[in-house]
C-alpha cells in the first residue's frame, strides 16, 4: 500500500515554488547592494597598499570577457590598480573606518607596549603581516610596540621600516576620515605615542 500522493498541479508547492524564488531574489539584490557599497569619488582603503580613491567603476572588457571593475588610484605611491566589482571585499577593498575604530586603535596605541621575546625575524613577519591586513586596530598595535622608535635611532633598520610603514598607513587614513593634512594627523599621533 503506497501513501505517498503527489500534490496537485498549481497548487501549494508551484505557489511555495514561485515565493521562494522570489524572496532568493531579493535577498540577492538586497546582498549585491550590501556589499557593493563604493561609488566613484569614494576614499577607500585596499589592505595591501593603504589608502586610494575610486576613480570608475565600469565594465571592461579582459581577456574577452566583460567585467565591472572598480579602479582605483594610489596617489602616494602612483599606482592604479583594476578588481573585479564581484571580488572587491575579498581582495580587502573596504571604507574609511568609523571615528569609533580610530578612538579605539587610540587607545590601543596608549597602553602598554607588547614585549615578546621570539625572534625578530617571525615578529617581524607577524608585524607586517598587520600592516598589510589594512586592520587600523592591527596596525594600532603594531605602532604600540615598535613606538620606542618614534624619535630615537634604537632597534634594527627593518624595525624602524615597519614602524613607518604602520604610521604611514595609520595617518594617511585617519587623515582622509578627519578631513586633515596628513602631517597635522602625523603630529597629534606622535605626541601621543611621546605621552604613553
Amino acid at each position: 500500500m503506497n501513501t505517498f500522493r503527489s500534490p496537485p498541479k498549481g497548487g501549494v508547492t508551484d505557489a511555495m515554488a514561485r515565493t521562494a524564488a522570489a524572496t532568493t531574489a531579493a535577498q540577492a539584490k538586497t546582498k549585491v547592494k550590501d556589499e557593493d557599497p563604493f561609488q566613484e569619488g569614494d576614499s577607500i582603503v585596499y589592505a595591501a597598499h593603504g589608502v586610494g580613491r575610486v576613480d570608475r567603476i565600469g565594465v571592461d572588457e579582459i581577456a574577452g570577457t566583460q567585467l565591472e571593475v572598480i579602479q582605483i588610484s594610489f596617489p602616494g605611491n602612483q599606482m592604479t590598480l583594476r578588481i573585479p566589482l564581484s571580488k572587491a571585499r575579498k581582495a580587502g577593498l573596504r571604507k574609511i573606518v568609523s571615528r569609533e575604530i580610530v578612538d579605539k586603535a587610540m587607545s590601543i596605541i596608549k597602553g602598554k607596549p607588547h614585549v615578546s621575546k621570539g625572534m625578530w625575524a617571525r615578529r617581524a613577519v607577524a608585524y607586517q603581516e598587520k600592516i598589510n591586513s589594512g586592520d587600523l586596530v592591527q596596525i594600532a598595535e603594531v605602532l604600540r610596540d615598535l613606538r620606542r622608535n618614534v624619535d630615537s635611532l634604537d632597534g634594527s633598520f627593518s624595525e624602524r621600516k615597519l614602524f613607518e610603514a604602520a604610521q604611514e598607513r595609520f595617518v594617511a587614513e585617519v587623515a582622509v576620515l578627519e578631513k586633515k593634512e596628513p602631517a597635522d594627523v602625523l603630529q597629534s599621533l606622535t605626541a601621543v605615542m611621546k605621552a604613553a
